[in-house]
């Protein structure tokens, strides 16, 4: 029997899981392989999923920038995403498609994209302001919200699988290091070594 969008998606989140743990543990190599494990599973959760799955190609984004394969990774998403269709800018696809821009070095169409996050979660719209932010080169504003993003995180009463790690923030910190903005995570859910 062939392997339905949700099983895909949610070995993905397994695999997630596992390499959030070995990044905690300190094992970057086992994070990294992973992360690209997770991101393959969800870019396989993407393709046999209705259209309009967004969430699926912004968790392949994240795991592969965490896997060191960000590029990649952004060139299937660049394809994938639909073009020309009102239809398909929901909160969740502008999320994909900024972020799929910044990876790409499109500064102007991240923050294009990123303000339209803003219609989404609260969530969305504080990685909105930190995705806008690195676009745009403003330390400051990159800085806070980052914050923002890791007091939400810490906020939370549940975590992914009892890990406790902020992925967004995580990718986020990854993506601007790549600019030279940097900031640390400060977080005591953290250690030293993840953030």
């Amino acid at each position: 029997m062939a392997t339905t969008d949700q099983e895909l998606m949610q070995d993905a989140l397994a695999r997630e899981t596992d390499a959030q743990r070995a990044l905690l543990a300190g094992d970057r190599d086992a994070a990294g392989e992973a992360f690209a494990a997770a991101a393959g599973l969800y870019r396989e959760s993407w393709e046999a999923a209705p259209p309009g799955s967004f969430g699926r190609l912004i968790g392949m984004l994240k795991a592969a920038v965490l896997a060191g394969r960000a590029e990649e990774a952004a060139r299937y998403a660049q394809a994938a995403l639909p073009q020309g269709d009102p239809a398909w800018e929901s909160p969740t696809s502008a999320y994909a498609r900024a972020l799929t821009a910044l990876i790409s070095g499109d500064d102007g169409a991240a923050a294009t994209w990123a303000s339209r996050m803003r219609e989404g979660p609260p969530a969305f719209a504080r990685t909105a302001e930190a995705i806008i932010a690195v676009a745009r080169d403003d330390r400051a504003a990159y800085e806070q919200a980052l914050a923002g993003i890791v007091h939400d995180f810490e906020q939370r009463t549940e975590h992914l699988t009892g890990v406790a790690i902020a992925d967004t923030a995580l990718m986020l910190q990854r993506l601007a290091a790549e600019r030279g903005l940097r900031a640390a995570i400060e977080s005591d859910m953290l250690p030293a070594e993840a953030g």
